[in-house]
């Protein structure tokens, strides 16, 4: 293909899923070759919707969606899919081809080499760790040779050598990207460009720079239209106080007052429609469970290093207000080790009995996709409260209106994440238990929920790669399961 090519088009795209509230309007913008750009905007306003468009996957209401015929598309998703943890990782990518062919084994080390993954291939993925997985997925995407490289938050579950891998291979890559992440300092590493998606008008812009230039321009341009509203408001005010006085006076003053009413109506049709700026979650607090005691028992933990299975005694007790930090490169073996203590498989590691426990699993494995929004937070509330005040805290998540009569499953991973916080206010944990709840969220929530993490007043287990979300949280006990 020709540098410069445009390989994917939209042409005023309208979009809209069975339950008829629009996701896209009359969206219209191109792609290049070689262009590297990121798809912003709020959880639910259509992001992941985009990709599927591009895929196929989901078909237009009106418009078209343009893909050059020469271009081959591959996406990298978010999560594994459940019928996929069953099969090796050899499996796993043997799919992909209509025909496997004579050399796979050597396509299938290149591209793990590219993402710096060592597993075996006949490894089954429902024993790969979240980053291990995270790496595979994209190896899966790389392995079809694509021109266009869809990638749909590629940092979830990495540690900080995966991200740091990723960001350079992303520099040197010389293909087409479109990537949706809430990272912001991985963005702004390699993107050249933001297609903007707003979550109120459901319209699409594209803008030209890095993440953090194209932020600041949004909001310049908030700030200007808001200050010229003001001041077009403040002259139609004005005016409209002197017409009132002059409509009453007769001759040149009547006529004055009619050119002054003329004046008004340009004036509010010059009058610009601010952009919303990205709703922001709520400040909420996470209550905790009246209980007293050792929360939580660590004597015990295994992790993985080079291969080999590895044990340590520990001395860990878990009472209000303490909060573990578990740590470790992908594959060491952190949410196993948060997956045993839940199942009580060894022995030395003890819950206290009775201990509510509210758990943020990466892939949202607590959720029944299967019930609506309502009936999740319903079911998690054992004391009495009004529908209005599971709707007044499901609303400071921004899930209210018909997302509340939506199921689970065709929530955005964004949203499903809002809800998963919700879900534990209503709950009144004693035992708060985060595997990457950082996952997902729009960089304008993190502040918000780690305000509220870092406040709550039981025991607490978190397990994060993102630095910027840790160093909020207050920590007062240590686990490393890559120091053993």
């Amino acid at each position: 293909m020709s540098k410069n090519k445009v390989v994917l088009r939209f042409e005023d795209l309208t979009f809209e899923y069975l339950y008829k509230k629009p996701v896209l309007k009359e969206a219209s913008f191109s792609i290049h070759e070689g262009d590297k750009i990121t798809l912003m905007g709020q959880n639910g306003a259509g992001k992941t919707t985009i990709f599927k468009l591009i895929t196929e996957e989901l078909k237009p209401k009106e418009g078209s969606v343009f893909v050059d015929q020469n271009a081959k598309v591959a996406i990298a998703r978010q999560v594994m899919e459940q019928k996929e943890l069953e099969l090796s990782v050899k499996q796993y990518f043997e799919q992909t081809f209509d025909e496997v062919p004579y050399n796979v084994d050597k396509k299938i080390a290149e591209v793990m080499e590219v993402v710096n993954l060592q597993v075996p291939s006949d490894k089954l993925i429902k024993d790969l760790s979240g980053g291990q997985q995270a790496r595979l997925l994209l190896a899966y995407a790389l392995i079809q040779n694509p021109d266009i490289l869809l990638l749909d938050e590629p940092t979830n579950n990495l540690d900080s050598e995966g991200i740091d891998h990723l960001i350079q291979f992303l520099i040197m890559y010389e293909k087409t990207v479109l990537v949706i992440s809430h990272d912001a300092d991985f963005l702004n590493c390699f993107t050249e460009g933001v297609i903007y998606l707003d979550f109120y008008t459901k319209q699409v812009e594209k803008y030209v720079g890095d993440y953090y230039s194209v932020v600041e321009e949004i909001e310049s341009r908030i700030k200007r239209e808001r200050m010229k509203n003001a001041q077009l408001l403040k002259d139609i005010q004005d005016k409209k106080e002197k017409i009132n006085y002059f409509a009453y006076k007769g001759g040149k003053m009547r006529k004055l007052a009619k050119k002054m009413r003329d004046e008004v109506e340009q004036n509010e049709e010059n009058m610009v429609d601010v952009r919303k700026e990205d709703k922001t979650i709520r400040d909420f607090e996470i209550p905790v469970q009246d209980i007293v005691g050792k929360i939580v028992e660590i004597k015990k933990v295994f992790a993985l290093k080079n291969g080999e299975i590895k044990e340590k005694e520990v001395d860990i007790v878990l009472s209000k207000n303490t909060h573990l930090l578990v740590s470790g490169p992908n594959g060491a073996g952190k949410s196993t080790f948060i997956n045993s203590l839940l199942k009580q498989k060894i022995e030395e590691n003890k819950i206290m009995e009775g201990t509510r426990i509210s758990y943020y699993s990466q892939d949202f494995a607590g959720l029944d996709f299967s019930k609506t929004v309502m009936q999740t937070l319903t079911d998690v509330v054992s004391y009495e409260l009004s529908e209005s005040d599971i709707r007044s805290v499901a609303a400071g998540f921004l899930l209210y209106g018909d997302a509340m009569e939506k199921e689970v499953g065709v929530l955005s991973e964004g949203q499903k994440g809002l809800l998963t916080f919700a879900c534990f206010v209503l709950q009144k944990p004693g035992l708060l238990i985060l595997d990457e709840p950082s996952n997902h969220i729009n960089f304008r929530h993190l502040p918000v929920i780690a305000e509220a993490v870092s406040n709550y007043k039981g025991a607490m287990i978190v397990v994060s790669h993102m630095k910027e979300f840790v160093d909020k949280i207050k920590i007062n006990e240590y686990l490393d399961l890559g120091n053993f």
